[in-house]
């Protein structure tokens, strides 16, 4: 059973066990032994350190995991053995001697790069992860900036607080891509140092090391190709993998970011215009039925829809950078509660929404008009110039000032329906109907509806519209007249009425006789002017024809014709004849 020791690595704390422990730190001191008398030796050390806690930090699943030797060799092959490198301040000269452990190949990782920003680091960080020069990057964030009208502003932000800063030497190096180890931990704190001279030296010698190391870049490619057939197949289908997965992530940020952006557009725009109450926002206040605020009601839809599209911009992300700083737990959990809170909220609004319709109460208005039998009733349409002088029924609301300048809504949801009656005298029937979350509310809105007419000399004139205060919402309000008139009267319906016949089968007047006089019998309606013009039926079918003749039906081989002497039937092999004779059926066969 072995012993297990904490440490404290770059301020991390590791529970590791006791013969890895002694290996690490003979390690870390013959680290300390070579860089005796380097320039920027503690700070190489330093570095070296939260490189070596980081490798552990990948290598740990729980909080309680003891790291091994397997894990201490792992992190020794990768940042390589003290003696493989020069560590004096030659070392730059000459390339590490050929070692037998196994380095990693670099890993380029996003980083802002602080130290050659304007305002951030995010360009400059962007040019080092695609290797693009940080003027482009800078020149594309101010062209998106000015072609989404400033809101991809949002978007750099976002980077500025998502991508972590390149503050160690090692998080410098992986910015650029090179692999993290001891030599390029010390060269790149050692460039640090040096003065412009040193700089335009070491560049000749880095061209010369650049030279040598494509060299042995060739000779390990000769060697790679020694992998056998089965590991190359899986290096290429997790190739393919690796580029669906960043493909994927890339449509996760667009998709986020254009939801974002327009949201924001959204939410801004709603607001202002209900700031500033442009005419069509009292459309948006008479169908709030529920008198939720608007703002509120733009809050919620923000966060509700938002904070989604939000997430997928952040798995987008760290799809494709893999050190994306994490928003942290607390974050995660305020946004979760507040998009649950806008969820639950709008569903609340839109419940209490549709309640204000769950009742529909009407009342009812009745008054005699002074129509006998053998009397003639004309009716026509009311113009209004505040409404519509377009006498045509309709479904929608409207808003206008009235004839004291208040604000009032219109609807001409009118509907007239006659029926016949045995009384003596006629009566008109005014029903007025609305929706409402009670009886009480629903009724109290019906009877608010304003709608009116004027009977004189036996000339009915009915308003083409109904009016109700704003306060009523729009309530689905509507209004039916019913005429009730005496056997035998005639009624003369003007040409303006014709959209507001009803057409329920109960209607003895329907449009079609709009504009003629009509009388009423017990059994129906008859009209004496109407022509067969007015009731003509257009049937645009080339085979069937319908005139004073009669109809005929024909087809490639049949022909039916019904006409005043009966009904003919052919076919190619029967013919059948049905007339005042009686039936006969031929057939050829």
């Amino acid at each position: 059973m072995n012993k297990t020791v904490n440490i404290n690595l770059a301020g991390i704390f590791f529970h590791i066990d006791e013969d890895a422990y002694l290996k690490l730190q003979r390690y870390l001191e013959s680290i300390k032994r070579s860089f005796t008398d380097s320039q920027g030796r503690s700070e190489i050390i330093s570095d070296i350190e939260a490189r070596i806690a980081e490798l552990f930090s990948e290598r740990v699943k729980h909080d309680k995991q003891v790291i091994g030797i397997k894990e201490v060799d792992e992190v020794i092959a990768i940042m390589g053995q003290p003696e493989d490198y020069l560590v004096d301040d030659d070392i730059f000269e000459d390339e590490p001697q050929s070692t037998s452990y196994k380095k990693s190949a670099p890993s380029k990782k996003l980083f802002r790069d602080t130290d050659n920003s304007y305002i951030s680091g995010v360009s400059s960080g962007l040019g080092h992860y695609l290797g693009v020069d940080a003027v482009w990057m800078r020149l594309l964030w101010i062209v998106l900036t000015i072609a989404s009208g400033g809101t991809f502003i949002v978007i750099y932000i976002l980077f500025w607080i998502l991508v972590p800063a390149a503050v160690t030497t090692a998080e410098k190096i992986m910015m650029t891509g090179e692999p993290v180890n001891i030599s390029n931990i010390e060269k790149k704190i050692k460039d640090g140092f040096e003065n412009v001279a040193d700089n335009v030296s070491e560049a000749a010698k880095n061209v010369s090391k650049s030279v040598s190391g494509a060299a042995k870049k060739g000779s390990s490619s000769i060697k790679s190709s020694s992998k056998n057939f089965f590991d190359t197949i899986a290096d290429i289908i997790m190739f393919f993998f690796k580029v669906i997965a960043k493909f994927i992530g890339i449509l996760f940020i667009i998709i986020g970011a254009s939801a974002l952006i327009a949201l924001i557009i959204a939410f801004i725009s709603f607001n202002i215009v209900d700031i500033v109450h442009f005419p069509w926002m009292d459309f948006v206040d008479i169908s709030n039925s529920g008198n939720t605020p608007p703002w509120l009601v733009s809050l919620f839809v923000f966060f509700g829809v938002g904070i989604p599209f939000f997430f997928l911009f952040y798995v987008g992300l760290k799809i494709l950078i893999n050190n994306l700083k994490s928003i942290g737990n607390i974050a995660k959990f305020t946004l979760l509660g507040l998009w649950l809170f806008s969820v639950i909220a709008l569903v609340v609004i839109g419940i209490r929404e549709a309640s204000e319709h769950a009742i529909n109460e009407r009342s009812v208005q009745k008054n005699t008009l002074q129509i006998r039998a053998n009397d003639t009733l004309r009716i026509k349409m009311a113009e209004n110039d505040v409404y519509s002088s377009n006498l045509h029924r309709n479904d929608g609301f409207k808003i206008a000032n009235n004839e004291n300048g208040v604000k009032t809504i219109y609807r001409s949801d009118i509907t007239i329906l006659v029926k016949s009656t045995t009384d003596s005298i006629a009566t008109i029937s005014i029903e007025k109907s609305a929706d409402g979350r009670n009886y009480e509310k629903a009724i109290t809105r019906a009877k608010n509806i304003n709608y009116n007419y004027i009977f004189n000399n036996n000339e009915l004139v009915l308003d083409s519209y109904l009016s109700t205060a704003t306060e009523n919402k729009m309530s689905d309000q509507e209004v039916l007249v019913t005429l009730y008139l005496p056997i035998n009267s005639v009624v003369y319906f003007d040409k303006s009425t014709e959209d507001f016949l009803s057409y329920y089968d109960d209607n003895l007047v329907s449009s079609k006789y709009a504009n003629h006089y009509v009388k009423l019998t017990e059994d129906g309606v008859t009209c004496d002017d109407c022509t067969a013009e007015d009731f003509e039926i257009d049937i645009d079918t080339p085979n069937i024809q319908i005139n004073e003749d009669g109809i005929q039906i024909q087809s490639d081989e049949n022909n039916i014709k019904i006409d005043v002497n009966g009904v003919k039937a052919e076919s190619e092999k029967v013919k059948v004849n049905i007339n005042s004779d009686g039936v006969s059926v031929k057939s050829e066969e």
